[in-house]
C-alpha cells in the first residue's frame, strides 16, 4: 500500500506543539504579573510538564522519518520552507534528552523567582546558588545542541533566537562598535553641552494616569485590545499569543518617560506578532516571527526610530501635557523631543538612550559567553559586570541591582539573546529608513499619530512573510541592500550630531 503523505501529518503534529507553546506563554506571563509567590514550585512544574509534552511529541521515533519523506513529496514554497523550519525545530529537540529538559523548566522557574526577591534588594548572593544550578543545565543543554548543529556551545544558544546567528559573525561587528563607541558618546555628549539643558517636567506623575496614557499611544500605534492587554510586571516584555497578546511595563512615579517608552517598544513586538500570517500558517513554523533580530528591529523600530521623532513628539506633547496636568515651557513639543533625545552614561538597559544602548548589549554579550565557556564563574560576574562598564561607558554600577540582576534574562534561561538588540537596533535603522523612502506619507502619518502607512509597509516587507525568508533576505528584500551598520550610525550621527 502507497504511504499516507508525511507533510500533512506534520503539520497536524506542529499545530498541536503550537498551542502546547502558546498555553506555555500565557502560564509564563501570569507568573510575572499575576501569580503569587507561593505558586512558583507548582507552576515549575506546569511548565515542565508542557514542556515535556512538547519535547517528546517533537522527538517521537516517527518524525525523523516523516521529515525525510515529506522531502521528497511535492510541497509549495511556503510548503517547503514551513518543512525547513519543522526540521530545525526536530534537530533542536531531538539533540536534548526529555529529563534535561524537565530539569531545565524546574531550574528556569526556580532561579527567575528567586530573581524577583534578589533585584531589588540588590541581593546578588540570594540568587547565586539558583543561577549556579541553572547555568549548568544550560551548559548541558548549549552542548548537547552544538553536537547535532556542528557549532560551538554558544551558538547554538544562539541559533535558538536567531536562526543561523553566529558569534564569528557578530564578533567584529561588537567588537568594532565598542571601538567607535566611546569616542561617539564624547562627541554626543559635547555637542549637548553646547546646547541649553532641556528642562524636566515635574512630577509626581500618577500610575494612572500613566497606563491611560500608554493605552492612548498603544491605540494610536495599532494595538488591538480585543487582542491584548497592557500589565505590570518587574521586567517589560511581550508575551501571550498573536491571538491574544500580553505586553508589560514598569512605572517609575518621578520619570512618567520611562513606563511609556517601555510601552511603545513592547508595542512594537506586539505588532509584529500581530501581522504575522494567520490561517493555515497560525501554527506552522513558518507562520512564527523570523527569530529575535528581527523582532527586535520592530520594537526599536517603533521606540527609537518612530516615536522619538520630531513628527511623533509634537503629535503626543499636548496629549501628554493633558494627561499628566502639565504646565509650562517643560510640556512645549520642542522641549519633550530633547529631552527623549538626552544622551547620557547610565547602568539601566531598558531605558538607555539609542547612542549609550549598544554599550550595554556589548558588555552583557561578552559576559554570557565567557559564563557559557566556564572562563567565568558567577562567583565574579559582579566584578567582571562593573569592569565592563567601567571600560565601555566608563561608569560603575553603585549595587547590583543596577549591576548583573538587572536583567531577567540569564534568570529565567535566555542565554544568547542579548546580541539581537544590537543587531535589532542596526535593522530598525535600514528599515526606517528604507520605509520613508519608499513611502512619503509615513513621517507625516507619524506625525498626525497614524501609524497605518508605517504599518502598511511593515506588513508587506516584514510581517507577512513570517519566516519563509531568512532574517538576512528580509532586510535586502526591503531595503534593497544587506544590513550595513553604517547605517546606525549614520541615523545616530544626524539625529545627535547633525
Amino acid at each position: 500500500m502507497p504511504k499516507h503523505p508525511a507533510y500533512p501529518r506534520l503539520e497536524e503534529l506542529f499545530r498541536k506543539l503550537s498551542i502546547l507553546g502558546d498555553t506555555t506563554s500565557v502560564l509564563q506571563w501570569d507568573m510575572a504579573t499575576m501569580m503569587p509567590d507561593g505558586g512558583a514550585a507548582a507552576r515549575g512544574e506546569q511548565r515542565a510538564l508542557l514542556k515535556a509534552m512538547a519535547h517528546g511529541l517533537l522527538t517521537a521515533p516517527e518524525v525523523p522519518d516523516l521529515l525525510d519523506q515529506a522531502a521528497s513529496e511535492t510541497l509549495d514554497p511556503w510548503q517547503s520552507a514551513n518543512l525547513r523550519e519543522m526540521r530545525r525545530d526536530w534537530t533542536h529537540a531531538a539533540a536534548v534528552p526529555a529529563a534535561l529538559v524537565e530539569a531545565l523548566a524546574v531550574a528556569e522557574a526556580a532561579c527567575e523567582t528567586v530573581w524577583r526577591e534578589a533585584r531589588p534588594a540588590a541581593d546578588f548572593a540570594r540568587v547565586r546558588p539558583r543561577l549556579d544550578a541553572l547555568l549548568a543545565l544550560v551548559r548541558e543543554t548549549a552542548a548537547a545542541k552544538a553536537e547535532a548543529l556542528g557549532v560551538s556551545a554558544y551558538d547554538a544558544l544562539l541559533d535558538q533566537y536567531e536562526p543561523m546567528g553566529r558569534a564569528a559573525d557578530i564578533a567584529p561587528v561588537f567588537d568594532a562598535l565598542a571601538a567607535a563607541l566611546p569616542p561617539l558618546i564624547d562627541a554626543v555628549l559635547a555637542a549637548q553641552a553646547t546646547r541649553p539643558a532641556p528642562l524636566v517636567p515635574a512630577g509626581p506623575f500618577p500610575v494612572a494616569a500613566q497606563k491611560a496614557m500608554g493605552i492612548e499611544l498603544m491605540t494610536a500605534l495599532g494595538f488591538d485590545f480585543r487582542h491584548g492587554r497592557l500589565d505590570v510586571s518587574c521586567h517589560p516584555f511581550c508575551g501571550g499569543t498573536p491571538e491574544d497578546v500580553r505586553i508589560t511595563t514598569r512605572y517609575d512615579e518621578d520619570d512618567f518617560a520611562s513606563g511609556l517608552m517601555g510601552v511603545l517598544h513592547e508595542t512594537g513586538h506586539a505588532l509584529y506578532d500581530f501581522g504575522l500570517p494567520g490561517g493555515r500558517w497560525r501554527h506552522q513554523p513558518v507562520g512564527r516571527a523570523r527569530g529575535m533580530v528581527m523582532h527586535e528591529s520592530q520594537s526599536l523600530l517603533m521606540e527609537m526610530q518612530a516615536c522619538r521623532s520630531q513628527p511623533f513628539v509634537a503629535w503626543a506633547a499636548p496629549k501628554l501635557k493633558a494627561a499628566f496636568a502639565g504646565q509650562g515651557p517643560a510640556w512645549e513639543a520642542d522641549n519633550l523631543h530633547r529631552l527623549g533625545l538626552v544622551v547620557k552614561r547610565d547602568f539601566i538597559r531598558v531605558s538607555a538612550d539609542e547612542v549609550t544602548y549598544p554599550a550595554h548589549v556589548i558588555v552583557r554579550t561578552r559576559l554570557e559567553q565567557a559564563l557559557i565557556a566556564g572562563s567565568l564563574s558567577t562567583a565574579d560576574l559582579p566584578a567582571a559586570w562593573n569592569d565592563g562598564y567601567r571600560q565601555v561607558l566608563g561608569i560603575v554600577p553603585p549595587d547590583d541591582r543596577l549591576g548583573c540582576l538587572q536583567d531577567i534574562h540569564w534568570y529565567c534561561g535566555a542565554w544568547g539573546y542579548f546580541p539581537t538588540y544590537t543587531l535589532g537596533a542596526m535593522t530598525a535603522a535600514q528599515l526606517f529608513a528604507a520605509a520613508c523612502a519608499q513611502v512619503p506619507g509615513i513621517l507625516p502619518g507619524v506625525g498626525a499619530g497614524d501609524f497605518r502607512p508605517l504599518l502598511g509597509w511593515l506588513k508587506e516587507k516584514i510581517h507577512g512573510h513570517g519566516s519563509v525568508l531568512s532574517t538576512a533576505e528580509l532586510v535586502a528584500d526591503a531595503t534593497g541592500r544587506p544590513l550595513d551598520p553604517a547605517v546606525f550610525t549614520a541615523h545616530i550621527r544626524q539625529r545627535y550630531l547633525g
